[in-house]
């Protein structure tokens, strides 16, 4: 176990080889911990999966914690989280269904990219080079972070007014603020400043290999609502992976912000990725983790 690998992903790995079950692997996004994928996890068990919701690189166990001691997110750049979830892919003896959520959803692109994945659902995803649009709501989302260079090597917590319009901007106030309190951490500055300048920086890590042959099915769902990531931004990613081999599909959520996934209507958005990977991976025959899905549209 290397020393980015914590005690509790180990013992997912180890359960998930255990079962022989097909493994899906949840990547969560900026602001948020494992915990946002607890209810999606349970979901996916039941339907006869192995879930793994592994953190990134020295995430804190608990809200709490992570409010108590921020510095622990600094610096965590796009290219070092997609290595740790690549290392903790490589653990497993078949290969996952991967879903993300935001960065998590450039994240899951970014490791379908690489072969690594059965299957992909990237939920409002981040954008990677190549993807243009920039909508104002966007930037205005990203603004607490972008603001201020420094930013970069800092961990960047939200105000409650951040959250509510970067998130929560879909669902009533009072949800909105036990959203804030039930998961909202702070995160690091890196990966928006790394998103933001990608299509200047032709070395950057926010870059994905959407042309390889191996990438597997993959599907990107979009919040109807979102400011984050606008459906500008999620169908620019769409038109970019379309051109690849395997399935590409995209669905738009009515009604919904960037906290789909954790919001009250959480479970529409779940059984819809689940859908998806079922048509794929099946749960009781595990795709061994060196092979590659043959899927054509």
């Amino acid at each position: 176990m290397s020393e980015s690998m914590d005690p509790t992903t180990a013992e997912q790995i180890d359960r998930c080889n255990e079962t022989g079950r097909t493994p899906v692997v949840f990547v969560h996004g900026l602001w948020l911990l494992p915990n946002s994928w607890d209810r999606w996890a349970a979901v996916f068990e039941e339907a006869g999966y192995t879930a793994l919701t592994p953190g990134w690189p020295d995430d804190p166990e608990t809200v709490e914690e992570a409010k108590a001691n921020p510095e622990v997110f600094a610096k965590k750049t796009i290219g070092q989280v997609a290595d740790h979830f690549a290392e903790i892919i490589g653990g497993l003896e078949n290969k996952p269904a991967v879903i993300g959520h935001s960065f998590g959803g450039l994240l899951t692109q970014m490791l379908a990219g690489r072969g690594l994945s059965a299957v992909s659902v990237a939920v409002d995803p981040a954008p990677f080079r190549g993807v243009l649009p920039l909508p104002i709501s966007a930037l205005k989302a990203a603004s607490p972070v972008l603001g201020n260079p420094a930013n970069r090597h800092r961990a960047v917590p939200l105000t409650y007014e951040q959250f509510r319009f970067a998130f929560a901007n879909a669902v009533s106030e009072d949800e909105a603020k036990e959203l804030y309190e039930t998961y909202a951490v702070p995160t690091s500055g890196a990966p928006l400043f790394q998103a933001a300048a990608a299509n200047l920086n032709p070395w950057t890590e926010a870059k994905v290999d959407t042309k390889n042959p191996d990438r597997g099915p993959l599907l990107i769902i979009s919040g109807e609502k979102d400011h984050t990531v606008p459906w500008a931004i999620a169908n620019a990613s769409y038109k970019k992976q379309e051109r690849n081999e395997a399935v590409t599909e995209i669905v738009e959520i009515p009604n919904r912000g960037h906290a789909l996934t954790i919001d009250s209507g959480w479970r529409e958005v779940a059984e819809t990725a689940l859908a998806f990977v079922q048509r794929f991976a099946n749960a009781h025959e595990p795709q061994p983790a060196g092979s590659a899905l043959a899927a054509t549209r």
